[in-house]
């Protein structure tokens, strides 16, 4: 018997007719690695990563090395990306790593709050609203830097803990729709939901979705970051995409978690998700092929199989 190397389409209805993924394996995945990965093994995985058709590449991180020390080299790496003709967005901690990002050139940034106290003052050392006064500045400044768009800087709001905290439990759904009405007021672009411990399912995800469009918050400015702990992150991505959401984050070979939370397991891996949309007629603009091989040649670099089910099935006999 031989295994299909893509799903037969069968679209199903009240989806969108296309998704962009936002990959976020360079940054969050690898940030969560034990050793730090040379920054010339992380350049071949940008530009791997934008062959097999991604267009928006999350790059790496402007935070402090202190704290992250697996991107260290952000001012290093960039400079070897940034000539792609794709989205490169860098996460961005504060006012001291928006000027590392601008001075490099970087376009789209992304600020990461949280929708609760315990992981706000576990990853920020701050509390949600100190997080939040902090960040003002922070996009006031990035979307008043003048591009040739005249729009400036894209900001992207992370939120995380949306749906559980390992320290709090269930996370009221009120609680993260303020934060969320507040990222916003402040300036950003698009939020990204986290459920960065992985316990979301999809009648939440509905919920949440829902609470936030009666809030004021349009669909169109939500992508939607699912962590895949308990089995659920394709599902609850499939709710999402039935409620009009287009911007799904992944991360190829489901490389990831949270360094802050220990039960943040990896991401959905980006393979899973793209032979998901192939199988719903949802387009993605992705090469699976060329994902997949993407996957495997990290997962040498890093010593071990890729945790992706897709890439599993399509590539047995990858290496360790």
């Amino acid at each position: 018997m031989t295994t299909p190397e893509l799903p037969m389409a069968v679209p199903a209805e009240g989806l969108p007719a296309r998704v962009r993924i936002h990959e976020v394996g360079p940054r969050d995945g690898l940030q969560n690695e034990k050793n730090a990965v040379p920054t010339e093994v992380k350049a071949e995985f940008v530009r791997r990563l934008a062959d097999a058709g991604l267009t928006t590449i999350e790059a790496t991180s402007f935070v402090h090395p202190k704290w992250v020390p697996q991107l260290a080299d952000a001012e290093q790496l960039f400079p070897l990306v940034s000539d792609l003709p794709v989205a490169l967005p860098v996460l961005v901690p504060n006012a001291r790593g928006l000027d590392r990002a601008l001075a490099l050139g970087a376009r789209r940034i992304a600020v990461f709050a949280s929708a609760t106290e315990s992981f706000a003052k576990a990853n920020l050392n701050r509390t949600v609203d100190e997080a939040l006064a902090m960040f003002e500045p922070v996009v006031a400044r990035a979307k008043a830097e003048g591009g040739h768009d005249g729009d400036g800087v894209h900001v992207r709001g992370y939120l995380s803990m949306c749906f559980g905290d390992p320290w709090e439990g269930p996370v009221p759904i009120p609680q993260v729709v303020r934060v969320c009405t507040a990222l916003l007021a402040l300036g950003c672009d698009e939020l990204s939901l986290g459920d960065t411990i992985g316990v979301a399912t999809p009648g939440h995800v509905r919920a949440l979705l829902t609470a936030l469009n009666e809030a004021g918050v349009p669909t169109s400015a939500l992508a939607v970051h699912f962590h895949d702990t308990y089995g659920q992150a394709l599902a609850n991505t499939l709710a999402a995409l039935q409620h009009g959401v287009t911007t799904v984050d992944a991360s190829a070979g489901g490389l990831g978690g949270c360094p802050y939370a220990r039960s943040a397991t990896g991401n959905l891996a980006t393979e899973d998700l793209v032979w998901m949309l192939r199988g719903l007629g949802v387009d993605s603009g992705v090469d699976l092929g060329r994902l997949t091989a993407t996957s495997v040649w990290m997962a040498g670099r890093l010593g071990r199989p890729s945790a992706s089910r897709t890439v599993r099935a399509l590539s047995p006999h990858q290496e360790p």
